[in-house]
């Protein structure tokens, strides 16, 4: 059965990866990629190799009119007939900056921004066009548990606040810091499963939403804002940990996101998908009234580019 899978980050580390699978495991897909200026045409033409089905739409997931302007266009395309039923949503782009101090065209922190509202956005312009049955998948990180076993001291564990205070800069204490700007990373996961459950309480029936989990995977350009030490660490270091059980490659972490977007992993929605299984996130992450307050932060944050 033909149909679209939308897909953000794409163009490097676990999603190319996810992307290829994606496209050799399921050859009626069409893949219509999320990029970023002029790289879309290029990386559409390398994952379309050999008549593969892709397509794509530019968009900066830092601006969130530009969300708006990327989903109006999918939605026309898809209303038009250019592109089949739409049974799939990545959201797999990510970043983490070097402070809590970046700002966003539209005054949101740059990582709540991309992490959080670009992925709620694309999934509120693009509900009423989805086919049942459809998945939407977003990418998180096991740093939101912000303990050794999980994020092996390299990233701070999330330290919550009021979402409204998460999306401006400043949200951590020392804001200029690197430590700092890893704390909004694993807070913005951790936000990210809190959404993911009441996306799973509110979606219509038909709609799945899962979160998926890579584990630490070295040498993805995750660590591009860092220092040249961090930077290094990532490239050079950190790879060897794929051959332990406390690190992911790129190929196998791209496999098992392909997986989960298929439905190959079989995940309820509202679940949290460790690789290739289901399993409990951190205790934190399960907090309705937390969830409820940041579901309705994010809709008013947001309001000004669904109406």
């Amino acid at each position: 059965m033909r149909s679209t899978i939308v897909m953000t980050g794409a163009g490097r580390g676990i999603g190319r990866a996810g992307a290829e699978c994606i496209l050799r495991e399921s050859p009626d897909v069409h893949l219509l990629v999320v990029a970023r200026g002029s790289s879309g045409a290029r990386l559409s033409a390398e994952l379309g190799a050999g008549g593969r089905a892709v397509s794509y739409v530019t968009a900066d997931l830092g601006s969130l009119e530009s969300v708006r302007s990327a989903a109006t266009e999918i939605r026309d395309r898809l209303d038009r007939g250019d592109l089949p039923p739409l049974r799939g949503f990545v959201g797999n782009a990510g970043v983490q900056y070097t402070n809590a101090l970046t700002e966003g065209p539209d005054g949101f922190e740059s990582t709540f921004a991309i992490n959080v509202l670009a992925n709620h956005l694309f999934v509120r312009l693009l509900e009423d066009r989805f086919a049942a049955s459809a998945r939407i998948v977003i990418t998180v990180s096991d740093t939101h548990f912000g303990d050794f076993k999980h994020n092996l001291g390299i990233v701070p564990g999330p330290v919550w606040r009021s979402p409204d205070v998460l999306a401006r800069t400043g949200a951590f204490s020392k804001p200029a810091t690197t430590a700092a700007g890893r704390t909004a990373y694993s807070t913005s996961k951790l936000a990210a499963i809190h959404l993911v459950h009441e996306y799973a309480r509110r979606l219509p029936g038909g709609i799945d939403v899962v979160a998926y989990n890579p584990g630490l995977v070295p040498g993805t350009g995750l660590a591009r804002n860092a220092g040249p030490l961090s930077r290094f660490a990532m490239r050079r270091i950190l790879p060897v940990m794929v051959l332990t059980p406390f690190a992911t490659g790129r190929g196998a972490a791209g496999r098992y996101l392909a997986d989960v977007v298929l439905g190959t992993t079989k995940a309820p929605t509202g679940s949290y998908v460790d690789r290739g299984r289901v399993v409990r996130s951190s205790e934190e992450s399960y907090d309705p009234r937390r969830e409820r307050e940041l579901w309705d932060a994010v809709e008013r944050l947001t309001a000004a580019y669904v109406a």
